[in-house]
C-alpha cells in the first residue's frame, strides 16, 4: 500500500483558505452567533425545573455553534502548520479568534445566569433526562460562572483577549516562520532549513558534528531574536497574571490544574515520586555518553542514535503498518481506525521546507474526523510520535457517539491516549529485536520518552513557575530568562550534562499557548497514567480494549481522580500508583545498563 505523505483537507473546505465554502462558514457562523447573542439575553434564570426546556435548547445552541467553531479553526490550524507563508489562512484566523472571544463572552453570560438558579432546583434540574447526562459538564460551568465578574466586566476581558495574550501567541507563531537555519549538506550545498527541520536533524542525525554544528546555528538563530521572544512571553505572562488579579486569583496554578480537572496533591505527589527516583536516569545518561564516546553528553546528544547497527529506517508506509500490525495485537477497534486514518490521507507527514515544526492531531466535529500534522524522518522516534499522535485521534474517535459535551477532555488525559499507543510500538520494537545491538538501539529510543517526561518536561514545569513568579514582579529580561531556563535543566537533568540550552525558553511553542497555561505537567501525568493501563493491558490481553475504551469515553465526564478510581482503583494522591509506572521505565533503564556493560 501507498499511502499519502500529505493529508487531505479537500473534503473539509475545498481550496485551502481560499475556499468560498470557507468563507460561506464564517458568514453562517456570525448569524448563528448573533441567534445566540439574543437567546442568551432573552433568557432569565427560572426559579423551577419547568425552566429545563430554555436550559436545554440553548445548550443546544451552543452545541452547533461550538462545532462550527472548532471546525473553522482546526481547518485553518491546518493550513497555517502545512504552509507558514499562508498569510489568507493567519488572516482568516484573526477574524476566527475575535468570533471565540464573542461566543466566549455570551457563554460566560449564560453560566453566570445559571449561578442565579436556586441550589434545589438546579439540583432537579440537572437530574432531568435530557441534561442528567451531561450533568458533569454544566455543573463544572455553572462553578466557573461563581468564579467570574460581571458581564459586562468578563465582556471586556474577553474582547481584550484577542489583542492580548492571544495576539501574543499568534505575533510568536509570526516570529517563529522568521526562523531558518543554514546547513552545508554532503554536496556541499547550502540549504535553509525550517526550524521543524533543524530540530529533527539536530536530534536524529548520527554524526556528532553534524549535531554540534546544528545547536550552535539553532542557539544563534532563537538568540537573535531573543529580544522579541522575551517581549511575547512577558506580555502573554502579564496579561494572563493580570487576568487572575482582577479575579482575585492568587495561585497562578489554578488555571492549569482546574483546566486538568486534577487536585494539587496528585500533581504534587507525581512530581514527589519522579524526583526521588531519577538516579537510574542519570546512570542512563552516563552510560550512553560513554557509548558515544563522550565523558558528558550535551543537551543535543541525549536524543542522539547509538549507531549499534545501520540507523534504522522506515519509510512511511513501513512505519504505517508497523503500527497498524502492532495496534492488532492490542484489539480490533485501535488498528482499524489507524488503517482508516492512513487510507484517507488523515495524515501531513511530508518532509519540506516551509512547514511549522512539531506535531498535532486536530479533530472536526462537524464531520467526526482527525487530521494529524508532522514532519515524519523515518527513525524510530519518527515512527512513535506517529502512533503517539493516532493515539489522540483514536481518543476523538471512540467518543464521537457521544454528547458533544462530554468529548471536551483536558490535555492531561488525552496525553493518556496518545502515550499508550506510542508505548504499544515501543515495547513491540524492543521485543521485535533481531540481536542485542538493534535491542540497544530500541530500548535507547523508548527510555529517551521517560527522559523526556520526568527531565526535559520538569525543567518546563521548573522554568514556568519560576518565571510567573518572577514575572508578579515585573518583566524578566533575556539574560534572566536564559539563567532561569539553564538552572532548570540543571536541577532536572541533576546537573548531568555538559552543555544545556539557555534559549529554549524562547524556541519552544509550548511556553506561548494562550489557552493554556503549563502546557507540560499534563504529558508527564499522560505518561505515567498511561503505563499503569499499559501494564493492565499485558494482563488482560485484548479482552481489555473495551475497558480501554470505556476509560477514554468518561474522560470528560469526571474529575481525573473520579476517572483513575472508577476505571482503574487507585488513588492518584497516593505515591503507589506513580512508583509503579516509573518501576516499569527503571526496568527499561536496568535491562539497557545490563546490554551495554
Amino acid at each position: 500500500m501507498n499511502y499519502s505523505l500529505t493529508w487531505n483537507l479537500d473534503n473539509i473546505f475545498p481550496n485551502g483558505s481560499e475556499s468560498p465554502e470557507l468563507l460561506s462558514k464564517l458568514a453562517e457562523i456570525k448569524e448563528l452567533l448573533n441567534t445566540y447573542k439574543g437567546a442568551v439575553k432573552a433568557w432569565q434564570a427560572p426559579s423551577d425545573v419547568s425552566g429545563t426546556k430554555e436550559i436545554v435548547s440553548i445548550l443546544k445552541q451552543t452545541e452547533v455553534l461550538q462545532k462550527a467553531i472548532y471546525q473553522v479553526s482546526a481547518f485553518l490550524e491546518c493550513a497555517t502548520a502545512q504552509n507558514v507563508h499562508d498569510t489568507k489562512a493567519d488572516q482568516l484566523n484573526g477574524e476566527v479568534y475575535t468570533l471565540i472571544s464573542e461566543f466566549e463572552t455570551v457563554f460566560t453570560g449564560f453560566t453566570i445566569k445559571l449561578v442565579q438558579i436556586n441550589d434545589a432546583v438546579w439540583q432537579e434540574i440537572i437530574e432531568q433526562p435530557e441534561i442528567s447526562e451531561i450533568a458533569f459538564y454544566i455543573n463544572e460551568q455553572r462553578e466557573h460562572g461563581k468564579e467570574q465578574l460581571s458581564e459586562a466586566e468578563e465582556a471586556l476581558i474577553n474582547a481584550l483577549r484577542v489583542d492580548g495574550y492571544v495576539g501574543w501567541s499568534t505575533h510568536y507563531d509570526s516570529l517563529v516562520k522568521m526562523i531558518e537555519i543554514p546547513y552545508t549538506n554532503e554536496d556541499g550545498e547550502t540549504v535553509h532549513l525550517s526550524a521543524g527541520q533543524a530540530f529533527n536533524k539536530m536530534h536524529d542525525d548520527p554524526n556528532p558534528e553534524v549535531r554540534a554544528e546544528i545547536f550552535k546555528k539553532w542557539e544563534k538563530a532563537w538568540g537573535e531574536k531573543a529580544p522579541l521572544f522575551a517581549d511575547t512571553i512577558n506580555h502573554l505572562g502579564g496579561f494572563r497574571l493580570a487576568n487572575y488579579k482582577m479575579h482575585g486569583v492568587e495561585d497562578f496554578m489554578k488555571e492549569p490544574l482546574q483546566y486538568n480537572r486534577m487536585k494539587k496533591e496528585t500533581l504534587d505527589v507525581m512530581w514527589d515520586v519522579i524526583a526521588k527516583n531519577k538516579q537510574p536516569f542519570v546512570e542512563f545518561l552516563n552510560r550512553k555518553a560513554k557509548l558515544l564516546g563522550k565523558e558528558k553528553l550535551s543537551w543535543v546528544d541525549v536524543d542522539a542514535p547509538i549507531v549499534t547497527t545501520e540507523p534504522m529506517h522506515y519509510t512511511f508506509d513501513e512505519g504505517a503498518k508497523f503500527i497498524i500490525d502492532n495496534f492488532a495485537k492490542f484489539g480490533d477497534e485501535l488498528p482499524k481506525f489507524a488503517q482508516e486514518a492512513f487510507e484517507k490521507a488523515w495524515i501531513e507527514a511530508e518532509d519540506r521546507t516551509g512547514k511549522r515544526p512539531g506535531g498535532f492531531c486536530t479533530s472536526f466535529p462537524e464531520t467526526n474526523e482527525s487530521r494529524i500534522f508532522m514532519t515524519y524522518s523515518g527513525s524510530p522516534s519518527g515512527v512513535a510520535t506517529l502512533a503517539h499522535e493516532l493515539g489522540h485521534a483514536f481518543h476523538s474517535h471512540v467518543l464521537n457517539d457521544k454528547p458533544f459535551f462530554n468529548t471536551d477532555y483536558a490535555m492531561n488525559v488525552a496525553e493518556t491516549a496518545s502515550t499508550f499507543a506510542e508505548q504499544i510500538c515501543s515495547d513491540a520494537s524492543v521485543r521485535a529485536a533481531v540481536s542485542d545491538a538493534e535491542k540497544i538501539t530500541l530500548l535507547d529510543n523508548k527510555i529517551l520518552n521517560a527522559i523526556a517526561m520526568f527531565m526535559n518536561i520538569h525543567a518546563r514545569f521548573i522554568f514556568e513557575k519560576n518565571y510567573y513568579t518572577e514575572r508578579k514582579n515585573g518583566l524578566v529580561s533575556v539574560e534572566r530568562l536564559n539563567e532561569m531556563m539553564a538552572s532548570a535543566q540543571k536541577e532536572a537533568y541533576q546537573n548531568s550534562l555538559s552543555e544545556y540550552h539557555p534559549t529554549f525558553w524562547a524556541s519552544k511553542l509550548h511556553f506561548y499557548i494562550a489557552e493554556v497555561p503549563f502546557y507540560n505537567f499534563p504529558y508527564t501525568f499522560g505518561y505515567l497514567f498511561s503505563l499503569g493501563i499499559y501494564h493492565l493491558s499485558l494482563k488482560e490481553g485484548k479482552s481489555f480494549e473495551k475497558k480501554y475504551i470505556a476509560l477514554l469515553q468518561d474522560t470528560a465526564a469526571m474529575t481525573t481522580e473520579e476517572l483513575a478510581m472508577k476505571h482503574l482503583g487507585v488513588d492518584l494522591t497516593k505515591p503507589d500508583f506513580w512508583q509503579a509506572g516509573v518501576d516499569l521505565a527503571i526496568a527499561d533503564v536496568n535491562e539497557f545498563l545490563e546490554l551495554t556493560k
